[in-house]
């Protein structure tokens, strides 16, 4: 890990380093630019092709979609305490939603118009669940157990395949239980192109929702229009703000827990305390050894992974808000807890006290873990119930409403050159 004391040269630059802007590079536009391409022309085909180039698979395109066998196989081959597991997160998932979902309402304004908004679900959305570097049942959970609690009634889901075509079965439970109506075997922006535009054999949706590597959050970007997005979550990423208090075995078993996701993942941490910096530095040495992703984690920890050693919280926040971390681990004293809470936000997720684990919410919480990453949490925020839903505006309008509302609408139409607007009001109004 690389540490910056505030107290020395290069400091200032390697804080301003760490305040980012979502912009992806030049050869991931093109390489993703042409995908898209290639999928909008040649359709199942061109998924066949991507999946023999990336996934090093054989697919025709009858085999593209995941079959009925293949989900019966994989709900008699994935032990009870994972589908027990599985359950108990949907069960947070559903309440989360339930509290944080839009509703409808109705009311009156100055006028007399009745106004108000609808929220129906959308009709149909695609989620995408990364298979990369390991199977990622949560995310299934994260993205279609909040359409499912929503009531979207066609939930279409993309995740890749191994070399055998197969997908892992406690990822095909998941995403059965969070109500997927159609599950797919291609991964990467190919899959987001053929969510988006459709093909022969896949009908397109209406949203896209989930994380991936960058080619698949740039597959979303370009594709913005076509289809509606939730977000721009890519490769996972913590940061953790502490103070003298915290416990340092605590602090790196955090970090260490988003190394793990390897490749382009990012960690950092920021403290006033040089003590528990030393210790934090001790720990990770210590617990990295005896974990199983040694690769990954000694990858992130070498070119990903900075300290921060500041003189006080308050510019740690400030760091906070520069990196837009998607997930932000707060350990400081309590009676300065909230203070400090009041300073962040860019942060997508805060797991503020001691006891307060990132995985946790990763896998069971309640709130979606799909989060804004790159910094992009500067503009968006995670995957919540309410962007499962399409809103309408509503205007009702009596005699009386139209006209008090006529003098005010006359004006408009005046100042805007757009006298047919007025006369729409005005012809109402006559008796």
């Amino acid at each position: 890990m690389k540490t910056y004391r505030e107290s020395e040269v290069g400091f200032e630059e390697a804080v301003a380093g760490m305040n980012r802007r979502a912009i992806p590079g030049v050869q991931v536009r093109e390489a993703v630019s042409a995908i898209v391409e290639r999928v909008k022309t040649g359709g199942d085909m061109a998924l066949c092709e991507y999946a023999h180039q990336f996934d090093h698979v054989e697919l025709t395109p009858a085999e593209l979609r995941v079959r009925d066998e293949e989900l019966a196989e994989a709900q008699a081959v994935v032990p009870a305490d994972v589908k027990e597991a599985i359950a108990a997160s949907l069960a947070n998932i559903e309440y989360f939603s339930q509290c944080s979902m839009r509703r409808d309402w109705h009311g009156t304004n100055a006028q007399g118009c009745e106004v108000g908004e609808r929220f129906v679900p959308y009709d149909r959305v695609g989620i995408y669940v990364p298979g990369g570097k390991a199977p990622l049942v949560s995310t299934a959970l994260m993205t279609g157990g909040f359409a499912k609690a929503v009531g979207v009634p066609e939930i279409v889901a993309m995740t890749p395949c191994g070399p055998d075509g197969k997908v892992n079965p406690a990822v095909l439970v998941a995403l059965q239980a969070a109500g997927a109506t159609e599950i797919y075997r291609i991964g990467g922006a190919q899959g987001i192109a053929a969510l988006a535009l459709g093909t022969e054999s896949i009908a397109p949706v209406q949203k896209i929702f989930g994380p991936g590597n960058r080619f698949v959050v740039e597959a979303k970007r370009q594709l913005v229009g076509a289809v509606a997005i939730d977000l721009l979550p890519g490769p996972s990423e913590v940061m953790v703000l502490a103070d003298e208090t915290a416990n340092p075995a605590f602090v790196a078993a955090d970090l260490l827990a988003q190394a793990e996701h390897g490749g382009d993942s990012e960690i950092a941490f920021v403290t006033t305390s040089e003590t528990l910096l030393a210790q934090v530095e001790a720990e990770i040495t210590r617990q990295a050894a005896k974990l199983s992703r040694s690769q990954y984690l000694a990858e992130v920890l070498r070119d990903r992974a900075s300290c921060f050693l500041v003189k006080s919280l308050e510019y740690g926040a400030d760091i906070v808000n520069g990196f837009a971390p998607e997930h932000l681990v707060l350990v400081v004293k309590p009676e300065r807890e909230d203070e400090i809470l009041s300073r962040i936000r860019t942060a997508g997720a805060v797991y503020a006290g001691t006891y307060s684990t990132v995985a946790c919410g990763d896998f069971l919480a309640g709130p979606s873990h799909t989060l804004p990453t790159g910094g992009s949490g500067k503009s968006f925020s995670g995957i919540r119930a309410d962007q499962f839903q399409r809103r309408t505006s509503i205007v009702r309008m009596s005699r009386e409403a139209a006209i008090a509302s006529l003098p005010y609408v006359q004006v408009f139409s005046r100042v805007e050159g757009l006298d047919a607007h007025g006369e729409s009001l005005r012809l109402r109004t006559v008796d």
